[in-house]
């Protein structure tokens, strides 16, 4: 820049827009102060007025609030920008400094078409007002939420707790946060908020109560001050060990470099995203330039300011500013008074800027690149960049990836060879991360309580079926659980990578008898008063609003259990027809025809016995070649060419006998067996008694299949359904029973000489466990059912709970028997 002297005064002359904003930065902080800019290149920092200027084309830029000045109360930025709008008639103003100061000035700048250019204020509630003279050269504080639920999805946490502020700032960025981890399936369990005059005792019951909580990873929303605060706090309670998981946003990270080193190392292990900013030439000749600058301002190290993110969007904000001045090309500016009744107060006496639609429309079509990044507004907003992921390790922060609106989380930062195509959610592409507790081991995001519970694991009481579940009481009153369901979470949870203590607790009155059904039993999940329900317990819509269910472990659907009586077979003139299918037996009609014709083509010329009259030729065609069925055929072949045939056809007729004989023998002694009921229409139509187990969903599938409740009758065992099909319908017994698939095998495994399964099944999910609704442990558990169920383990369980039933026929071979058909040969 060059120096000269006018009026006696000393002025300075830029070379260039950037070097006009550095020199209105360096002297810009001044509340009140006004910096005038003419055209010819010339700045004048504060003080002349707009006649001591040489010429009279003068534009007046107002900062309300710099970096280098103490933060303002809302009254008095207020005030400030009134007085620049109304005395010193400024045609633009950059501040200020704060989201909750930013609200009045946005509208004043509106009213008098003055585009205000704010660097910090960050709040997503500024972009709901609908001005066209606010221009945010920073960024939302939504355009990192994202990112945020990016690095929440690669570690697969299930639950964040956030904390945060109770005031604007806070407040503003946190149903943004939710919707996006949502988004990644993950839920918010508990709102952390903190008083903004919290005192150390509040700020320590606040974190004592996340402490008996399960989750265990943190979102942290604050200023700095009140953020060092709460990491301290929570580094005296322990809350910064190995287990922990900590995420800042980058009203944080972004300041990292203004924090006491004792914060710092309070926060080892934390990670958290910043704006990306890219390294360029440009960027270092500035912060030369600028540490030169402020040690010559301020000769003791420990008060000079560092450069930061904020101090580059403010650079960039002036930049943008000159720029715009130049292309709108301003002059004759002046304020219009506006038209002000008796009535009006003294607020309203200002006027309306005559330059203002066209610097507001210089403003944002103007791209360039700053020392922040590409600067380009769009709706009046700085667009999201490139967000840096940042880990705490030592005296500062050490970048481990990068996260992009367009591809998600990337180790390396490429913006020449972007891929639109792929959106990367791994934690496999961020560096080595050092979390709390000085471990490389991602925390798994939840624990149990600090308070010492075990898990609490609620169980049903039951009469019968005890193979899949049984409670009994010791003389001391102390309960002994026991069963396939038990043997089965007993294993899933050894399956499980980490250690889960637990114990049973039934579900029973003082007289050890059941407190409730099962629906009754989920539903204490739901109240609290059980961590999870273990058991017999199925998967149902119903229980799935209070609960939420692992996968099943069990076979699903229900099934139609119907009494084998023995059947002999009643007359029938045609039953030999039925071993072999009709074409089948067109078949081999046709077959005898052809064969005894081709003999008789082979014989007749050189055999006396296939010579005669034409009737007696076309009998002895048939009778040579049905006689061959039982190989009683008289006449001789002479023709080896015939005998060639017939060998073959001999061959043929054999199996064809065989196989009909053995058809006819197995379907005669079949049909001894056979299955009372059918069709489940069957039931309905005849007003026939059904069984179904008691406590059991079936009774509302009954219903719907249009079953009179009056005739379903209940039992509690095997031994009882058998006792009900024993009595029959006409003795207060059943004639069909239904029930789900795990019950019915082992009642059949019991039975399965006296009863079948008839189909269809109707569709019904297996068994499961019940947990809170939103627990971390559901996929958890259900990824250790599926190790356990296709594992070994589970073979050894059934076989020590349930009979082997594979001396039992199949009930499918018992109640049909297909005949042959023409495709068997």
């Amino acid at each position: 820049m060059a120096v000269s002297q006018v009026g006696g005064k000393q002025w300075l002359r830029a070379q260039s827009a950037r070097e006009k904003a550095d020199l209105n930065k360096s002297g810009g902080g001044v509340r009140h102060g006004t910096i005038c800019w003419r055209d010819g290149d010339e700045l004048h920092i504060n003080g002349l007025s707009q006649t001591s200027m040489p010429n009279t084309a003068i534009t007046k830029l107002g900062y309300l609030s710099s970096p280098r000045t103490p933060m303002i109360s809302v009254v008095g930025t207020a005030a400030a920008a009134l007085d620049l709008v109304k005395n010193f008639e400024v045609q633009a103003i950059i501040g200020p400094l704060s989201s909750v100061q930013a609200n009045f000035i946005i509208n004043l700048g509106d009213e008098a078409q003055v585009p205000v250019i704010t660097f910090s204020a960050t709040s997503p509630s500024l972009s709901s007002i609908r001005s066209q003279y606010f221009i945010r050269a920073t960024l939302d504080d939504t355009s990192q939420v994202h990112a945020i639920s990016a690095i929440v999805q690669a570690f697969g946490w299930r639950e964040v707790v956030t904390i945060y502020v109770d005031k604007e700032f806070g407040e503003g960025i946190i149903p943004f946060l939710t919707d996006a981890l949502e988004n990644v399936n993950a839920r918010v369990p508990y709102r952390s908020v903190i008083p903004p005059l919290a005192t150390d005792d509040q700020i320590a019951a606040e974190l004592y109560k996340l402490m008996t909580m399960q989750t265990r990873v943190f979102v942290v929303h604050m200023p700095r001050p009140f953020g060092s605060h709460l990491f301290t706090k929570a580094k005296e309670l322990g809350m910064l060990s190995e287990g922990y998981a900590w995420i800042v946003t980058n009203s944080m990270t972004n300041m990292l470099n203004l924090m006491d080193p004792y914060v710092i190392q309070s926060m080892l292990g934390v990670i958290g995203v910043r704006s990306s900013i890219p390294e360029t030439n440009e960027l270092d000749d500035f912060e030369i330039r600028y540490n030169k600058r402020m040690f010559l301002n301020n000769p003791p190290v420990a008060s000079r300011p560092d450069l930061n993110i904020y101090g580059l969007w403010a650079y960039d904000a002036t930049v943008l500013l000159a720029m715009a001045v130049e292309k709108a090309i301003l002059t004759n500016v002046r304020f219009d008074k506006a038209h002000i009744s008796r009535n009006s107060t003294n607020l309203e006496a200002f006027g309306v800027s005559n330059g203002g639609p066209k610097l507001i429309q210089a403003l944002s079509s103007t791209i360039f690149k700053g020392l922040a990044g590409d600067f380009h507004l769009v709706d009046g907003q700085l667009q999201t960049p490139p967000y840096q992921i940042v880990n705490v390790v030592g005296p500062g922060a050490r970048a481990v990836g990068y996260w992009m609106n367009e591809n998600g989380i990337v180790k390396e930062l490429n913006l020449t060879s972007t891929n639109t195509s792929t959106y990367f959610t791994s934690k496999s592409n961020l560096g080595s991360i050092i979390w709390p507790g000085d471990t490389t081991t991602p925390p798994k995001g939840w624990v149990i309580p600090t308070n010492g519970r075990k898990l609490r694991v609620g169980i049903p009481i039951k009469d019968g079926f005890n193979e899949f579940l049984r409670v009994t009481w010791n003389p001391d009153n102390k309960t002994k659980v026991e069963g396939y369901c038990i043997d089965v979470f007993d294993a899933v949870m050894a399956a499980l990578p980490y250690g889960v203590p637990y114990e049973y607790i039934p579900f029973e009155k003082l007289n050890h008898n059941a407190a409730g059904s099962y629906d009754d039993l989920a539903y204490q999940v739901y109240l609290g008063n059980y961590d999870v329900v273990v058991g017999d317990v199925t998967i149902r819509g119903n229980r799935s609003k209070y609960v939420d269910f692992t996968l099943p472990y069990t076979e699903s659907g229900v099934s139609m259990i119907v009494p084998i009586i023995e059947y002999y077979q009643r007359k029938n003139a045609w039953v030999f027809f039925k071993p072999l299918a009709s074409e089948l037996w067109l078949t081999i009609f046709c077959s005898f025809v052809f064969i005894g014709l081709l003999i008789w083509i082979l014989e007749h010329r050189i055999n006396e016995d296939f010579r005669g009259s034409p009737w007696h030729q076309v009998g002895l065609i048939f009778w040579f070649a049905f006689s061959t069925m039982v190989f009683a055929q008289k006449e001789k072949v002479v023709s080896n060419m015939a005998r060639f045939v017939l060998i073959i056809w001999f061959f043929v007729v054999l199996i064809l006998t065989q196989s009909y004989t053995a058809s006819l023998t197995s379907r005669l002694i079949i049909q001894q067996l056979h299955a009372t009921i059918t069709d489940v229409n069957v039931l309905n139509k005849n007003k026939e008694y059904v069984g179904y187990q008691k406590g059991s969903f079936v009774l509302g599938l009954l219903k719907k299949m249009n079953f009179d409740e009056s005739r379903l009758l209940t039992y509690n065992s095997p031994e009882e359904m058998n006792e009900l099909f024993s009595k029959g319908a006409r003795n207060g017994g059943i004639s069909a029973a239904f029930d789900e698939i795990p019950y019915t095998k082992l009642f059949l495994a019991k039975y399965c000489s006296k009863y079948t399964t008839i189909d269809p099944t109707y569709k019904a999910d297996g068994f499961g466990f019940a947990f809170p609704i939103g627990s971390p442990l559901v996929p958890d558990v259900s990824r250790a059912i599926l190790n356990v169920t296709e594992g070994k383990k589970m073979v050894e369980i059934e076989n020590t709970w349930f009979w082997d039933n594979t001396k039992c026929p199949d009930s499918s071979t018992i109640l049909s028997s297909n005949s042959l058909g023409l495709e068997s040969f």
